[in-house]
């Protein structure tokens, strides 16, 4: 390849995460990529390795395909129906067993996991990794240990950790934090280090007027066979420890507001767990599993909400708190991550304690006092956060690094 043909070929950015996008799944992680996809710009080539399903791809085959508009080359790695149970062997390891021996060298490498990382050591490329969570505080964290596998072997995630994070020339964290706490803990890498704002697909999560989300919202009671007055509370997520959905639940027992109802979104681990705690708490009725549901739906769902709530033990800046606030719905989240630093009073409430009580008098707040929690209130929270912008200004400044160094390969031949 002459210098010339690297400075008017295409720029690549190959994203790698365990993930299809063409099949439903809920996840911060998922929708952040989608984005990534949807909004690059025709100046780039998009590459995603991800994982498959039997009636659509052929593994280990790169193949042309098409998302949200956007033509991109999707290599899988092998078939993954539901990717948000687990099973016996994390995805992850066998994500990264897949990965080890190829050669898939691109411009720009983007790492969600770290474990991947350990195949991309003498790829050639300018390589970043997201941080969507507080790994430190979730290895050390107490409570279940199936819920992280590195909480078994603390010692070796964090010589994992120091040996594969030097190879990233970025190192981005939606959490300030968990930004702060990784620059303590690699200060040579410093300057590597920053916080990355999430974002949320403005196109897809925007607000109705008031009048027409009442008539939304009752026209999903009627549908599920409730009362016309019934108010709804959202959660989506996974069903895993790290999302807590059995607080949820008992937080919806200590409401006991028998004109409220629970809709729960996503799929997981915790599945049979939560009806079973929904059964055993006396709420069959009062509660709607509706498993994975596509972003469309999800929307929806957002738009005729009363509130969304989030009983997280650990959080980055989950997507779905943003989704929710661009949709005009405030929110009830417990102490973590990065929601309570932008927050606003009149956009929601965060709990200071994790209990059903103190979870269940946040919602019974809003709930009551709706109008000290106005649509346009929630929406401006999220502005800042609009996909539209933030995914084109990273790309922008992506092209000005490529286009430095073509100039830089230019003087040296």
């Amino acid at each position: 390849m002459t210098s010339l043909s690297i400075v008017t070929r295409k720029p690549i950015l190959t994203i790698f995460y365990q993930f299809n996008p063409w099949q439903t799944s809920i996840g911060g992680i998922q929708t952040l990529i989608k984005s990534f996809i949807k909004y690059s710009p025709s100046e780039f080539e998009v590459r995603l390795v991800g994982t498959g399903s039997s009636y659509q791809q052929t593994n280990l085959k790169w193949q042309e395909a098409e998302f949200s508009g956007r033509e991109i080359r999707f290599l899988p790695l092998f078939t993954l129906e539901n990717d948000d149970v687990r099973g016996r062997i994390p995805t992850t390891i066998k994500y990264s067993a897949a990965l080890l021996g190829r050669k898939l060298n691109s411009d720009f490498m983007h790492f969600h996991r770290l474990e991947p990382s350990l195949a991309a050591i003498p790829w050639r490329s300018e390589k970043t990794l997201f941080i969507h969570n507080d790994i430190h505080t979730q290895i050390k964290a107490t409570g279940d240990k199936k819920a992280i596998l590195w909480r078994r072997f603390p010692g070796a995630y964090f010589a994992i950790e120091s040996l594969l994070v030097r190879q990233f020339q970025q190192i981005l964290s939606c959490n300030t934090d968990s930004a702060e706490l990784y620059k303590q803990h690699y200060p040579s890498l410093a300057n590597r280090i920053s916080y990355v704002k999430n974002s949320f697909d403005n196109e897809i999560f925007y607000p109705l007027e008031f009048s027409e989300r009442k008539a939304k919202r009752r026209e999903l009671a009627i549908k599920l066979g409730l009362n016309e007055n019934t108010a709804f509370i959202l959660f989506a997520g996974r069903l895993h420890p790290q999302k807590d959905p059995i607080l949820l639940v008992r937080s919806l027992a200590a409401l006991n507001q028998s004109d409220v109802h629970l809709l729960i979104a996503g799929n997981g681990e915790l599945g049979d767990e939560v009806k079973a705690e929904v059964t055993q708490l006396g709420l069959s009725k009062q509660v709607t599993m509706l498993g994975s549901v596509n972003q469309a739906e999800l929307a929806e769902l957002h738009r005729v909400s009363n509130v969304f709530v989030l009983s997280s033990v650990y959080e980055g800046l989950p997507l779905v708190v943003l989704e929710a606030l661009a949709s005009g719905t405030p929110i009830v989240t417990t102490r973590t991550g990065e929601t309570p630093k932008f927050l606003t009073t009149d956009s929601g409430i965060v709990c200071e304690e994790r209990t059903p009580e103190s979870i269940a008098d946040a919602l019974r707040k809003v709930l009551l006092h709706s109008d000290d929690y106005p649509i346009e209130s929630c929406v401006r929270a999220a502005q800042p956060y609009a996909a539209s912008n933030v995914i084109r200004e990273a790309y922008s400044d992506m092209w000005e690094r490529y286009q430095k160094r073509c100039s830089q390969l230019l003087q040296l031949n």
